[in-house]
């Protein structure tokens, strides 16, 4: 069995979503949950995604499902209310077929740290063709588009947690700029960094859910006002109608290639459909920029310090007091509340989160904080600062999703090698800006990413359509 989106675009609605959940997904592992049928909750007549079948990743806050985040410790944890952006569904009337697989609290590039163990790349399931990864940690909602168990998917991008699972999957997955998308009912792992992502079979799914959900949000700190959205968009619609664009040409468009964007680490078949894209572009107009983003090189190591000191801090609340099970630790110890509370979290967190927990704390400590923590929030600044000066240059950068093709399921990578499948998305992620994985080439899925200056999702749409096409 091997399973193309493309092919059944056209007839995805719920009923079929839910067959094909039935037939596959005992093999695939893409869905923790299936919601049982209902009519929509809304959705005018002329709504583009009524009746639409979505997927929600499994920490995305839902009235109606629970919402685990993939962990032993949440594993009974039922909200009762709707996240902002699922609230914003079921109004157009989109129908939540279930939640989604993921890494537990979205830490990990595999989709193998999860309780409800790993999500299996629709992609790779001939017979006798070895199991392969759809990536993490959004790899469920990955899989569950590839599959054709629902139209779209929403999952949550980090550090690309979005991006990589659309390379290895073969859809489309969208970062969008920080601030945009409400992170009002979201489970958080690293707050200046965690943006809702969208999963589709094509550009235009994406782009249409993206506009339902990209409203402002009073109850989300972090929701960029009105008048920022309204002045940084603007600004990119003018652009795109000043190009005056069309019959898929690209003239004007100025495409910049990041030179540091092709590690040594990526193999010869990725660079090859990468090329092959920007000839494609070049071939409808568009000028390749050479450009160079020179702190590129540390952005890595700056996420992971950054995101675990975040992660360390947001997970603190989960103690066993108001939040998910509870392990009673043995009595006359004398124990602190410390020491009880620390009965449940080691019972309750899997061993990939204990490690980013233990390295977030101890960036934060007193004796490291100016060492790690703060060297790490200026590596981040150095890293905006290229962008900025590059997107003065350019419209859109374009470079590949993934250094390599989805791993094999179960030859995972130990110590540093396990978290480099993230060194082509971690940058975007740091600078807040938007990134759409479009899928290129024939054989086994190859993602291409699109970048843009904050707000830019226009431009970013627009450039990403041609590059599905080609």
């Amino acid at each position: 069995m091997r399973i193309s989106p493309r092919s059944l675009f056209s007839v995805l609605d719920s009923q079929t979503c839910r067959r094909r959940i039935e037939m596959y997904d005992k093999a695939v592992n893409a869905f923790v949950r299936v919601a049982p049928v209902r009519s929509p909750d809304g959705g005018a007549g002329d709504s583009r995604i009524r009746g639409w079948p979505v997927g929600v990743k499994e920490n995305i806050c839902t009235k109606d499902m629970g919402t685990g985040c993939s962990s032993l410790i949440l594993r009974d944890f039922e909200p009762g209310y709707d996240a902002t952006v699922v609230r914003l569904l079921r109004a157009q009337g989109a129908d939540i077929v279930g939640k989604t697989n993921c890494d537990e609290f979205g830490m990990g590039s595999m989709n193998v740290y999860s309780i409800h163990g790993p999500v299996r790349n629709p992609c790779f399931m001939r017979a006798g063709e070895a199991p392969r990864v759809a990536g993490g940690s959004s790899g469920g909602s990955a899989a569950a588009v590839a599959a054709g168990m629902c139209r779209v998917a929403l999952g949550t991008d980090t550090g690309g947690s979005t991006r990589l699972p659309a390379s290895y999957c073969g859809v489309v997955g969208l970062k969008p700029s920080y601030g945009l998308l409400s992170r009002w009912g979201v489970v958080s792992f690293a707050d200046s960094l965690d943006c809702v992502g969208i999963f589709g079979a094509d550009v235009e799914s994406v782009r249409e859910v993206f506009g339902v959900l990209d409203v402002y949000d009073a109850r989300d700190a972090t929701s960029a006002s009105v008048e920022r959205r309204e002045r940084a968009q603007g600004r990119w619609r003018r652009r795109v109608e000043e190009l005056g664009l069309a019959g898929g040409r690209l003239d004007g468009v100025r495409v910049g290639v990041p030179q540091e964007y092709f590690p040594k680490e990526m193999t010869e078949d990725v660079v090859g459909l990468v090329r092959r894209a920007l000839r494609g572009l070049k071939e409808r107009g568009a000028e390749i920029v050479p450009v160079s983003l020179p702190s590129t090189e540390y952005a890595l190591s700056a996420y992971y310090v950054l995101a675990s000191a975040e992660a360390s801090s947001n997970l603190a609340r989960f103690d066993g007091v108001q939040y998910g099970m509870n392990v009673r630790a043995p009595q006359g110890l004398g124990l602190t509340a410390g020491q009880r509370y620390a009965y449940t979290r080691s019972a309750g967190f899997g061993g990939e989160v204990q490690r980013r927990i233990l390295l977030g704390t101890y960036a934060l400590s007193a004796g490291k904080f100016d060492n790690y923590f703060l060297q790490a929030q200026r590596v981040r600044e150095l890293v905006r600062r290229d962008f900025e000066r590059v997107f003065g240059e350019v419209d859109v950068l374009v470079h590949g999703s993934a250094v390599r093709t989805a791993p094999v399921l179960g030859e995972r990578p130990e110590g540093v090698e396990a978290y480099v499948q993230d060194v082509l998305t971690v940058p975007a992620s740091l600078a807040g800006l938007p990134a759409l994985s479009v899928a290129v080439g024939e054989g086994e899925p190859v993602g291409v990413s699109v970048v843009g200056d904050w707000g830019a999702e226009e431009m970013v749409f627009l450039v990403g359509g041609r590059v599905s096409k080609l």
